[in-house]
């Protein structure tokens, strides 16, 4: 199988890779005339444009062939790159399948959707336990509802199907959701260049994927897919990249009340059939908002986004918001702004340049409605923080803990239910810590005065190696492979603020400079390099932390 799923199969790699080459090359040229421009110009900034194929719509009477014609149609007006991706059932119809083959192999990519249907499981003697011949539970629509000896079918069964179709094995594979086992089956037996996931949600759509690393991509560990891998050994040789393109400021809380704490959250991302008041892929001044943000070129690594949408929501749904969109990616290629590129080429790219995991920043410098907020999402593969600010005020919303052993939910179970979470290591979650009158987060007092630390606009510098430093005066953090250090010029206290348990570590034990926690039989930490923990009765999440003298807090995760 190996050797069929090898490049060799692919008619389009070549020549796809003769165009990244000639294109690496005319960068390489350019960056000798100036020093200045080899870090604007390795900052790739990347959009892939993901559209993916069903065949069955039980919940409406649905012209899903008019959504795959059309996305076409304006990929080939504008001259952008991309993918589509297909279900089983759309590969068993010939009405996608003609269509897609008859396309220039340079520009589409096509690859396959992991969400599983009545014709795919009948295909493997698999009985089907869905309500519809396509259903979007858990138990039945995605892998994590099968055995493994089931998942390993049902992979084999679309693989086998693409390549009947296509003459060989896909290299891109996507779902909303999958289980570790099924993504190291397919890498150990057909090999990948990239695989997507759904964005960060809570309870949206019935699944939770929660606290991990917030867009871009990364190598996924062998043990749980949603986490980053942190040693060799333990990392899968394929990048993940996360979907949707999500509101750097409000997509992560949106929904949430102060009051009742967290809510199924709604939807502020690229894709355009969300056209609400709060933004989203379907509102012009939100598209250009966020291009603007997204590739503003504060992203250490890389810029990247995800844009399409699948075809079950129809074309009248979505054609005003990926007509715009499709325009204006156009013109940040032209520009040369951004790349729009297939997945795969991504992920080619990826691998090429990246051993392990890089650091990656997301960075607004302003929210779609107010000029005065900011938000930087950092990820690495140890950890993800994410740091707010409104007005003159300023504070650490987010801040999970990855852990390439933290076992994955559905290793040996079935889920039953028609939903499933996947989550990583908390510490504090302005989300799901949030209620009760409180918001959650990690907020900077004056030592002294017990005060909240006004600052000024937030400033941002590439230190160069992964490490990121973000300074809102008179504070200063910097983010490195697994520390955080925060300065100041006086003593200040980083207060830890919960209304809500949910989602939130047991304090196992505590010292002035070490703090252990537990989470679902997980052990992890914190250690401090500067500054001290003060005494807490409480034995659920961590407790404040003192500066020293001279203003320096720094810890390490455990």
């Amino acid at each position: 199988m190996l050797a069929l799923g090898s490049h060799k199969n692919q008619p389009h790699f070549f020549l796809e890779r003769k165009f990244r080459t000639l294109q690496t090359q005319k960068i390489s040229a350019v960056l000798t005339h100036a020093k200045h421009m080899v870090i604007f110009m390795k900052k790739r900034q990347i959009i892939n444009i993901v559209n993916f194929i069903r065949d069955i719509e039980p919940r409406l009477d649905m012209d899903l062939v008019t959504p795959v014609k059309e996305q076409i149609a304006l990929m080939q007006k504008y001259g952008l790159r991309g993918t589509f991706l297909l279900q089983y059932d759309a590969l068993c119809d010939p009405i996608y399948t003609e269509m897609l083959k008859a396309l220039d192999p340079t520009q589409f990519e096509f690859g396959v959707w992991h969400e599983i249907v009545q014709p795919e499981t009948q295909a493997c003697g698999i009985p089907w336990t869905g309500r519809y011949p396509w259903d979007w539970h858990a138990h039945c629509g995605f892998s994590v509802g099968y055995t493994k000896e089931q998942r390993e079918k049902l992979c084999d069964a679309l693989f086998e199907k693409f390549r009947s179709v296509f003459g060989y094995y896909p290299r891109v594979f996507g779902s909303w959701f999958f289980d570790s086992h099924t993504v190291r089956y397919l890498c150990d037996t057909y090999g990948l260049d990239a695989i997507c996931n759904c964005k960060e949600q809570y309870g949206t759509d019935g699944y939770t994927l929660w606290g991990g690393y917030y867009g871009q991509g990364y190598y996924p560990s062998r043990t749980n897919v949603f986490m980053p891998a942190q040693t060799e050994a333990e990392q899968l040789p394929v990048p993940l990249f996360r979907m949707l393109g999500s509101d750097h400021v409000y997509q992560y809380d949106f929904g949430t009340s102060l009051e009742e704490g967290a809510q199924t959250q709604g939807v502020i991302t690229l894709e355009p059939v969300y056209t609400h008041a709060a933004g989203g892929g379907g509102v012009p001044m939100w598209v250009d908002w966020y291009l603007r943000e997204n590739y503003n070129g504060d992203c250490l690594s890389f810029g990247y986004a995800q844009a399409g949408q699948e075809n079950s929501f129809g074309w009248n749904a979505m054609k005003d918001g990926l007509s715009y969109q499709f325009a204006q990616f156009a013109k940040l290629q032209a520009s040369g702004t951004v790349t729009v590129e297939p997945l795969g080429e991504t992920g080619r790219w990826f691998k090429e340049t990246y051993q392990k995991t890089p650091a990656s920043a997301i960075t607004a410098h302003t929210a779609f409605d107010d000029e005065s907020k900011t938000s930087v999402w950092y990820s690495n593969a140890y950890f993800r923080i994410n740091v707010y600010a409104k007005d003159a005020q300023m504070h650490i919303r987010d801040l999970h803990v990855f852990r390439e052993t933290y076992p994955d939910p559905f290793e040996d179970v079935v889920c039953t239910s028609n939903e499933a979470v996947y989550e990583t290591l908390p510490i504090i979650d302005g989300n799901r810590n949030t209620g009760n009158g409180i918001l959650a987060g990690m907020f900077f007092l004056d030592a002294e005065t017990k005060q909240e630390i006004p600052c000024q606009k937030m400033q941002f510098e590439d230190l160069g190696d992964g490490k990121l430093r973000l300074t809102y005066v008179p504070m200063v953090l910097t983010f490195s492979e697994n520390t955080v250090r925060i300065t100041s010029e006086k003593p200040f206290i980083l207060s830890v603020r919960t209304g809500s348990e949910d989602h939130i570590p047991t304090v196992t034990a505590k010292t002035d400079t070490t703090c252990e926690l537990m989470y679902h039989s997980t052990s992890y930490g914190m250690r401090l390099i500067c500054g001290r923990f003060q005494n807490a009765e409480s034995k659920v999440g961590i407790p404040d932390i003192c500066s020293d003298d001279n203003g320096t807090l720094e810890f390490q995760i455990l």
